[in-house]
């Protein structure tokens, strides 16, 4: 999912997030059960305090792919509007939900759906911020649509790169290569490593422009928590390890250093508080 307008992102977007595209390879939110789980309990935590206080829960859901976290809204008890930019994976979430009414899916081309529409209780992205050009804005009006007592929540974006050690990095790079080797593109591999230490970043090739994350050196964790510490009461963090293999992710778990983050927001302030 992006905001931005350039001409050609969304077909790049949706070059990478095609027909028959397999959202779990290659997504460690998805591969691994305790990545995964964190995000559940989570979901399942944030939407039961909004219901057992007013009784149901509005959530936009931003880049949905194909469900994997709309089937735990749903079962959280949640009213789902859910935006995505691939016109593929947007047919698929119609199809997928197309006999549950509390389902509203939305093929977001450009992005500005899902800051429109009318008021909800809580905005949730999952592996989403990092695609997104000028992602603080983008949350700023996200939050715009949050009722007093909602929340913001996002999961599995890269940390800044400017702020991350040496040991980070080169830990975080390593395996995602070897990672690459392992699933028989190698080529790619090596020709999207060597374009990015030379600081070259390929605006027509989807491999660079969908993870626009490389371009702008990862999610600024601590900008993105001052914004959102104006409309919101509470905002915490967790910082992780993350990688695509199974069995570096299994080791990063318990040596490795932080990669990656996620953010909750809590408590959305009245409007004239904000």
């Amino acid at each position: 999912m992006s905001t931005d307008t350039t001409p050609g992102m969304a077909s790049l977007q949706e070059a990478e997030h095609g027909t028959g595209h397999d959202y779990a390879k290659g997504s460690p939110h998805l591969l691994h059960h305790g990545i995964r789980d964190r995000i559940v309990r989570r979901i399942h935590g944030l939407v039961g305090e909004v219901i057992d206080r007013q009784g149901a829960c509005r959530v936009v859901e931003v880049g949905a792919g194909h469900g994997a976290f709309t089937d735990h809204l749903l079962a959280a008890g949640a009213e789902v509007e859910v935006t995505e930019m691939s016109a593929p994976s947007a047919e698929f979430l119609a199809h997928r939900y197309r006999h549950s009414p509390r389902v509203q899916v939305v093929h977001d081309l450009t992005g500005e759906a899902a800051h429109q529409g009318g008021p909800v209780d809580a905005v949730v992205c999952i592996s989403v911020l990092h695609h997104i050009p000028d992602y603080l804005d983008s949350v700023a009006r996200l939050t715009g649509r949050i009722t007093p007592g909602g929340f913001f929540f996002s999961f599995q974006d890269p940390l800044w790169y400017p702020r991350r050690s040496a040991l980070s990095l080169g830990a975080d790079r390593a395996a995602y290569f070897w990672w690459r080797v392992g699933q028989g593109e190698l080529r790619r591999g090596v020709a999207t490593r060597m374009r990015r230490l030379r600081g070259i970043h390929d605006p027509s090739n989807p491999a660079d422009m969908s993870e626009y994350h490389i371009v702008r050196k990862g999610v600024d964790e601590e900008a993105l928590r001052t914004l959102l510490l104006g409309p919101f009461a509470r905002v915490e963090t967790e910082q992780y390890w993350s990688t695509q293999s199974p069995t570096l992710q299994a080791v990063g778990e318990r040596y490795g250093p932080s990669t990656s983050f996620g953010i909750v927001a809590r408590d959305r302030k009245p409007a004239e508080d904000g």
